[in-house]
């Protein structure tokens, strides 16, 4: 009997706030070589704070995160050589060519084929040296999206990656996600788009906002870990009696 592969990465009881609001908690995910995996909900749910969190942009989350086993921060390096993440802004100086950009990448992760070729692959042959402030938005979006072309990294972390791109980006963007999985990758991303991926697996973090069966059951565990005992008020908080 064949047993599951092991996950690259994996979070334990994880839950992020912001501005000391609890956007979610008690989440429990494992990424394998091959998982593309997307996470939903409203705005306002958390799914932006959670990609900070994995990007070692924020560390304003409780819970755990494993990379190939080991928790962080003791695999913090390893794990920051091998993810790459598109934030919902393309992150391109404008004052800068999308040649530029790129090699400024370049010599932090190193690449698998030549900038020329990555820029090509996303429809900007010829603008290798044209300044990023006269490209449009969607021109802009695809200078980032060349990064993919270029990482090495196993693990993509994207928020919004299809914003402001047409209907032949956006599929051009599915075979190139589709190709990362079928490498032994693993991508987590934000998107409002229906996606045709037939690998997808999706994450509402609906289910794990403060008030639903997932939390309260995440907060009585902790709460239950420190000796004490919980119950949800009518906002669905929990209130700790000691």
């Amino acid at each position: 009997m064949s047993s599951s592969p092991s996950p690259l990465l994996e979070l334990r009881d994880l839950g992020c706030e912001r501005d000391e609001r609890l956007l979610f908690s008690g989440l429990d995910l494992q990424l394998a070589a091959g998982d593309v995996v997307q996470i939903g909900g409203p705005n306002g749910a958390g799914k932006t704070t959670l990609l900070r969190a994995l990007a070692g942009i924020s560390a304003d989350y409780q819970g755990q995160i494993f990379y190939s086993g080991q928790p962080l921060p003791e695999a913090s390096w390893d794990f920051a050589r091998d993810r790459l993440y598109l934030g919902h802004l393309p992150g391109i100086k404008k004052s800068l060519t999308p040649a530029e950009n790129l090699a400024w990448y370049l010599a932090q992760a190193g690449g698998r084929i030549s900038i020329d070729e990555a820029l090509a692959a996303v429809g900007l042959y010829g603008y290798e040296d044209t300044p990023c402030y006269q490209l449009s938005a969607g021109q802009l979006r695809r200078v980032a999206l060349a990064r993919l072309h270029l990482a090495e990294a196993r693990i993509w972390i994207l928020d919004e990656p299809f914003t402001a791109i047409d209907k032949l980006g956006v599929s051009q963007l599915e075979a190139l996600i589709a190709r990362q999985s079928a490498q032994g990758g693993v991508v987590i991303l934000t998107s409002h788009q229906d996606l045709t991926l037939p690998q997808l697996r999706v994450v509402n973090l609906q289910d794990y906002r403060p008030g639903s069966v997932k939390s309260a059951a995440f907060h009585q565990t902790n709460l239950g870990l420190n000796g004490l005992s919980g119950a949800q008020n009518d906002n669905g908080e929990v209130v700790a009696h000691g």
